[in-house]
């Protein structure tokens, strides 16, 4: 009886190490996945974030708008005070082309602040797409220690049942 209950002995824990590493198997592809999923979010939020208009962000369009108004109120100024007191027309043209210069200044500033902010948001993808490629690599990894450990499992019990039996 002893040699056939350490028979079945080995072949309950040559199947429970089997049902083991399916059941491991089965969650690190749960894993896999969940990974996967966040490198495609990572990338859909980076393709989006990095190749936004900035000048279409909302702060650069409070910004563009009220230097508009600002240059509008000083044309109308500049026309008014050139009415009034008898400007000419070129000193009118030279305080609209200072408030035009403006606007580009503004607009360049934007420009250089989109190209600071890609760089960032760049760098932001960049950190986290390395960060799920080191999950998927120790995710694996770990595959592939789970494989060894349940191979060297069943080449114990397959043993022990090779020992256990009378031949």
């Amino acid at each position: 009886m002893g040699l056939i209950g350490g028979a079945i002995g080995a072949g309950i824990s040559a199947i429970g190490g089997i049902f083991g590493g399916i059941s491991a198997s089965k969650a690190m592809k749960k894993v896999k996945r969940n990974i996967e999923q966040q490198q495609k979010e990572n990338q859909d939020w980076y393709d989006r974030r990095y190749n936004e208009d900035a000048t279409q962000r909302a702060d650069a369009q409070r910004m563009i708008t009220m230097v508009n108004e600002s240059i509008k109120k000083r044309n109308k100024q500049a026309a008014g005070a050139a009415a009034v007191m008898g400007g000419s027309e070129e000193a009118v043209a030279m305080a609209k082309e200072a408030n035009n210069q403006a606007l580009s200044d503004t607009t360049s500033q934007i420009v250089a602040n989109a190209e600071q902010r890609k760089d960032n948001i760049e760098q932001q993808y960049l950190n986290r797409k390395a960060d799920l490629n080191q999950q998927l690599n120790d995710l694996q990894m770990k595959k592939a220690q789970n494989t060894a450990q349940a191979i060297q499992g069943v080449t114990s019990a397959a043993q022990s049942i090779g020992n256990a039996l009378p031949f």
